[in-house]
């Protein structure tokens, strides 16, 4: 895999994959879903880059299941960082950072 198609991966990931519309504990078909769209959109991106199809898949293989895997991930992530806000007590730091 060319480095040039590692970069866009990283990056398209880290730009697209981190805020899942799909929360923690969602039925897994819902995350597939958008992973499916997710996928699409990062082949058609690297197309537009000129980075092959080819490239991105020797590397990680399916997309759509490695976009999956950093939804969940994310979700996961998003879940554990709430519950600290989830008293009523107070908001999550990152929250409560933002609403100044």
């Amino acid at each position: 895999m060319s480095e040039q198609a590692i970069k866009f991966l990283q990056e398209w990931i880290g730009e697209n994959c981190q805020s899942p519309s799909v929360p923690a504990g969602t039925d897994p078909a819902k995350i597939d879903e958008q992973a499916e769209t997710l996928a699409r959109e990062c082949t058609e991106e690297a197309a537009q880059a000129g980075i092959p199809l080819e490239d991105i898949q020797e590397e990680v293989g399916d997309i759509q299941e490695l976009i999956a895997l950093h939804l969940e991930d994310a979700a996961e992530t998003d879940a554990e960082n709430g519950e600290a806000g989830q008293d009523g007590q107070s908001a999550p730091p990152a929250a409560a950072a933002g609403s100044h």
